[in-house]
Order: structure tokens, then C-alpha cells, then sequence
């Protein structure tokens, strides 16, 4: 079944990406064309994919009244989950240690968006959700991404546990960001090697099961009067910090050699 993507940074991206199959573009008949637009209509045309012109409100129809679409959408087929073997493949073979992040139902589109976001741009090798109680991948995210999410691979499991558990067995250290008063200072533990970063939902954090099976916890240092951060601000410092140590040990790699 087809979706809707709306707004142009994620139709830019979807074609761009090429994972997804696009089936047509749907571009509001007085829809000023900037750069970015000439460059999804490039895309679009190199992609071979139909160009359909519209009035804005019947993609006001389309897409939802409420909903900022830019004046632009893109049918397109649904976002290209994949399974965790996948990305430990992908993972193991490229030349650094696997990095990924697990996220503890999530909950917020948004929330997710921005978590998709910042894993691509700080080059995290796949995302891991669970079936149940947690957002997917729909187009909100997508939108909450600026499109990154259509470059980033993502597997969704029934039991993050258990994934967990196949991680540790492959070799990762499973590391959650928590609040605990036993949790290390983000910038004092090792977050150099193999990694998986587990970031918790929206209020209730860890579950208690995810949380034990974590090999040690960290947490960010709050000196105001607020007692956590958003999920999404949290796993960005947390996932920066691990980029920061890898590039250092790659840093060091190059010059050994």
C-alpha cells in the first residue's frame, strides 16, 4: 500500500535515498520553483517518475489541513524496514566498530524524527525499535527527520531484549542512557568500541528488564532545576559523545600507521 510523504526535504531525500519506490510527485500548481525544487524535479526525472501538478487545496485534502506539506508530495511504497542481521552485516564490514542505537518505545513521531536525524548525521550503522507501543517509521517522521530516516537503516523487533541479547553474543556493548545513581558520566565512560546506545521513552526512561540487561549505564550531568531532558536531546549529546571518542581512536589508528 502506497503512503503519502509530504514536504520538501523528505520527498527530496526519498529520491535521493532510492530506497523506496516513488510513484508519482504531486507539486501545487503555483508552487515556486527554488533550489530545491528544481533539484527534486531533477531527481524525479532522472528516477523516471511521473510529475503531476495540482491545486494546493486538494493536496491540503491529500496530505491533511493541518499539516505543513510545502506544497509538494510524493506517492511513494512503504519505508523499507530491515532485520538486525542485516545491519550487523553491514555493520561488520565496514572498517570501525558496529554503532547503533536502540531505542525503548519511543513513542513521539517526533521524538523518533529527531533521534533518525541525528543517528545519520553522526553515522550510526542501523536503528533497532520494537514492535509494539513504540512510533514506526511513518511519514510525520520522516518529516520530524528532514527526510534522514530515508538513509538510515532501521529493523523493528518483537522483543528489544532479546535483540539485545543477540547484540551482546555478537560482540557489542550494550550501553543505556539512564539516570541511575550507579550510571557513569557520559564523558568518562568508553563508548570507543563496539556499541549499541540504548535511549528510553518519554517519561518512564529505561524499562526495567532493558535496563538489566545494559552492560553499565551513563548519564548526562543536569545542573538546573529540570530532572531529565527530552528523550531526543538526550541520545543526540549521548550519540555525539560516542562519535567524538571513535573519531579520536580512528584519529590514532592513522597515525600508527
Amino acid at each position: 500500500m502506497a503512503e503519502m510523504l509530504y514536504g520538501r526535504q523528505p520527498v527530496r531525500e526519498v529520491l535521493r535515498a532510492g530506497r523506496r519506490r516513488v510513484f508519482a510527485l504531486l507539486l501545487a500548481a503555483n508552487i515556486k520553483k527554488g533550489k530545491v525544487i528544481g533539484q527534486i524535479l531533477a531527481l524525479a526525472e532522472r528516477r523516471g517518475v511521473p510529475v503531476q501538478r495540482v491545486e494546493r487545496r486538494d493536496l491540503d485534502r491529500l496530505i491533511g489541513g493541518e499539516v505543513n506539506h510545502q506544497g509538494l508530495a510524493a506517492s511513494v511504497s512503504p519505508y523499507p524496514y530491515v532485520d538486525l542481521d542485516n545491519i550487523l552485516t553491514a555493520a561488520w564490514q565496514l572498517d570501525r566498530p558496529p554503532f547503533l542505537l536502540l531505542l525503548d518505545h519511543v513513542q513521539d513521531p517526533q521524538n523518533l524524527g529527531s533521534l533518525l536525524r541525528s543517528a545519520e548525521a553522526v553515522g550510526i550503522h542501523g536503528v533497532v525499535l520494537p514492535y509494539r507501543r513504540a512510533a514506526g517509521v511513518t511519514p510525520a517522521t520522516v518529516r520530524a527527520s528532514a527526510g534522514a530516516a530515508e538513509h538510515v537503516r532501521v529493523a523493528r523487533v518483537p522483543n528489544l531484549v532479546r535483540a539485545m541479547q543477540s547484540l551482546k553474543k555478537a560482540g557489542l556493548w550494550l550501553v543505556g542512557l539512564d539516570m541511575a545513581a550507579d550510571a557513569q558520566l557520559y564523558t568518562q565512560a568508553d563508548l570507543g568500541g563496539p556499541l549499541a546506545l540504548v535511549v528510553g521513552s518519554e517519561g518512564r526512561g529505561l524499562a526495567r528488564l532493558v535496563r538489566e540487561t545494559c552492560d553499565f549505564l551513563i548519564r548526562l550531568p543536569l545542573e538546573g532545576q529540570v530532572e531529565s531532558l527530552n528523550a531526543a536531546v538526550a541520545g543526540a549529546v549521548a550519540m555525539y559523545e560516542a562519535l567524538r571518542q571513535r573519531s579520536i581512536g580512528r584519529d590514532s589508528d592513522a597515525k600508527r600507521r
